[in-house]
């Protein structure tokens, strides 16, 4: 490991550009770090919100911790031998979240038999196993169903309304804000996941000696009640850290 380890953020189709969140990414690093007891300095952040900029960032020995949506985990957690160390508490959603697929009200999609032909748009559509073994893990899609990453969920919404084979899987986020659109009336809920993690902190590649990372793991557990951690996290819309309590069976092999 290289004296000075990098956390990479990586959210791909959430706004946000590198450089608006980087000094928000620089004071998370510097509160943890100091948490854990780690020297001054020696942990920088990374923040890329683009799915194959974060996959080269975390390419490099440098990066040693990672901080990424499950569905993120989900697609590339066995390719990264990312090992979870703690579950992000995010502010107004939970530790868990559940995602909802939503279709047009009175159209033909209201199972997975039905979806035959259709498009799946989601945020999360970059982690096509996310979507269809975590997310829809209780619906067995046909085979021609396509998998769609959007950062436009209104337009997609837009989509499924214009009566296009499309359906839409939301976030918890978007999924409790669905009923204050004017045109909430023409869209249905198809099904709902079970409940899952919103986002980890994972050692990446065994690159942080276990001892490291257990003082790593005890400092974001504690983060929300050490000087400057709550503001750390309140500038990322978190509420703290618990330990991981990953669903069995999710992760891509």
């Amino acid at each position: 490991m290289s004296a000075v380890a990098t956390l990479i953020f990586c959210a791909p189709g959430y706004p946000g550009a590198p450089g608006d969140a980087q000094p928000y990414v620089d004071q998370f690093a510097k509160a943890a770090a100091s948490a854990a007891g780690w020297s001054a300095g020696s942990l920088a952040a990374a923040y890329d919100p683009s799915e194959q900029g974060g996959l080269k960032l975390l390419g490099s020995s440098d990066s040693v911790l990672t901080f990424v949506p499950y569905a993120f985990y989900v697609q590339y957690g066995a390719q990264l031998h990312l090992a979870p160390i703690a579950q992000a508490d995010v502010a107004d959603v939970g530790t868990q979240e559940r995602w909802t697929l939503v279709g047009k009200a009175g159209g033909a999609a209201a199972d997975a038999p039905s979806l035959a032909g259709y498009t799946i748009v989601s945020v999360a559509g970059y982690a096509p196993e996310f979507v269809r073994h975590a997310a829809l893990q209780a619906w067995a899609l046909p085979a021609d169903v396509k998998v769609e990453a959007t950062g436009q969920i209104l337009s997609a919404l837009r989509r499924v309304m214009s009566g296009e084979k499309v359906v839409v899987l939301l976030d918890q986020t978007q999924a409790t804000a669905l009923p204050t659109l004017p045109f909430a009336a023409q869209l249905k809920t198809l099904t709902q996941s079970a409940p899952m993690p919103v986002a980890i902190v994972a050692v990446v590649d065994a690159r942080v000696p276990a001892a490291r990372a257990k003082s790593f793991q005890a400092a974001l557990l504690k983060l929300s009640s050490t000087a400057g951690g709550a503001d750390a996290l309140g500038a990322l819309h978190l509420k703290g850290f618990v330990m991981p309590q990953l669903p069995a069976g999710n992760l891509k092999p």
